[in-house]
């Protein structure tokens, strides 16, 4: 009996059966060591095992005639960017609002609205998140984009234990089975690992070659359940051409994935707005045009009290590209918007992202949490510092001593403007609009209150 992993087994075309080879041939065991005239140093003779490690119980070979394997189509998720059956990747950079896009795609999955294979017809998402709270992010982020959440599921393990049932995130590859399973029986189309580096088992060394075996039975989930897996990456501090060179841990993230799809914040653009770009596309067209978006506050009802939502939206087409945007902040220059001339230097860079991110807290902040937050939006330490000289008010007191930013009454935007990248990972989450502001939950201000605090 074959492993559900195992590839189905064709039959011969000259018996009608499978063709098994159990052992390998008499003159391929039987391979001398090297001897002394040809290995003087014995080296070869340290490397090579006097045995070889008995194969598995069970374990054979399969020869498959490639006459009797049926062709298939690529579908797509989405249209020519997220295919089906597939895992994908969606790298970027912290605070561009890369989970508010999952949001996004679940609620069009969801309601049949996305233009692909399910377009019109509903189908179910796995939501799979290790980094935000459901009651104060995620189920609040789903709302906002106009997801189904009866389509929506939340996936956690559990594990039996003396004092009763451990409940654990999921870890792949090992909850692979029961994960294709469950999502078969809920007629899943989308899976989301926010992010993906999180779901895969901890003892696997994510910065060698062994992630790539660790993911291939992800793949096959994936091509089982005809459902497209969509894998949050972050960017680290590499430069370089190449976008997927960029993404944190190994490189076979990027290479197990048939497409990416890369998030970036287009500083150029004046209404804080930023792109998605086809960076790896195996299985169809990589020219597909960029697109543009920016995030805008919703107000939901809790069982609290008001509080308010980041939201994506998207604005169409655009000629920016995310590896141009990248490679623009590696050498300083810049573009003033789509086809304008211009630069915009890192510290004009680090400015725009400053009053952004303090515009959208409630109160000071510590300046070494700015500083954290900056270095994570890939922001260097001294540019947001060069910036906050003309921009920042620094309190400092207490024991022990701690400083704290808050922005001037002169630099903050007037009412209607757009703000740009505050986090939705690491910083306040607000209701400010502009690229990535107000992706968190945020208590909502009340006429009688103005030091509401956020409630993440």
């Amino acid at each position: 009996m074959l492993d559900r992993w195992d590839p189905i087994p064709s039959r011969s075309p000259s018996t009608g059966g499978p063709v098994h080879v159990s052992h390998p041939p008499a003159r391929l065991r039987a391979l001398p060591p090297p001897d002394s005239r040809s290995d003087p140093s014995g080296e070869l003779r340290e490397s090579t095992p006097s045995a070889p490690a008995p194969d598995p119980v069970g374990r054979r070979l399969i020869l498959t005639p490639a006459t009797s394997i049926v062709l298939r189509p690529t579908h797509w998720l989405w249209a020519d960017r997220i295919p089906a059956g597939s895992i994908v990747l969606g790298p970027g950079r912290e605070g561009i609002g890369k989970s508010l896009f999952c949001a996004w795609l679940t609620a069009r999955v969801t309601t049949g609205t996305l233009t692909g294979l399910h377009d019109g017809h509903p189908r179910g998402v796995v939501y799979a998140a290790t980094e935000d709270s459901w009651e104060r992010t995620i189920a609040g982020r789903l709302i906002a984009a106009g997801a189904d959440m009866t389509r929506v599921f939340r996936v956690d393990v559990t594990h039996p234990t003396p004092d009763g049932e451990l409940t654990m995130p999921l870890t792949l590859p090992r909850d692979c089975d029961q994960l294709a399973a469950a999502m078969a029986e809920r007629d899943v189309a989308l899976l989301v690992l926010d992010p993906l580096i999180s779901a895969i088992d901890s003892r696997i060394n994510v910065n060698q070659e062994e992630l790539r075996t660790a993911l291939e039975p992800l793949a096959k989930l994936a091509d089982l359940t005809n459902a497209a897996v969509f894998g949050l990456a972050h960017f680290n501090k590499a430069g370089g051409a190449d976008v997927l060179s960029r993404v944190t841990g190994s490189r076979a993230f990027a290479a197990v994935a048939r497409a990416a799809v890369a998030f970036a914040r287009d500083p150029g653009a004046d209404d804080g707005s930023c792109v998605i770009s086809q960076v790896k596309n195996n299985l169809g067209p990589l020219d597909l045009p960029s697109l543009r978006y920016r995030v805008e506050p919703i107000e939901l009802d809790t069982v609290e009290g008001p509080a308010v939502w980041g939201r994506l939206v998207m604005l169409g087409e655009t000629d920016r590209h995310v590896e141009t945007i990248l490679r623009e902040a590696e050498t300083g220059t810049g573009s003033a918007g789509d086809g304008a001339p211009g630069g915009i230097s890192a510290r004009d860079e680090a400015a725009a992202w400053l009053v952004d991110y303090l515009t959208a807290a409630t109160e000071p902040i510590p300046s070494a949490q700015v500083k954290k937050a900056a270095r994570a939006a890939g922001l260097a330490e001294r540019s947001v510092e060069r910036a906050a000289r003309d921009l920042v008010q620094a309190r400092s007191a207490g024991f022990p001593r701690i400083t704290t930013w808050s922005l001037l009454d002169t630099a903050r935007p007037g009412p209607g403007s757009a703000s740009r990248g505050a986090s939705d990972a690491t910083g306040p989450q607000p209701g400010g609009t502009g690229a990535t502001g107000g992706t968190g939950a945020t208590a909502a201000r009340t006429p009688h209150s103005d030091d509401s605090k956020d409630t993440r």
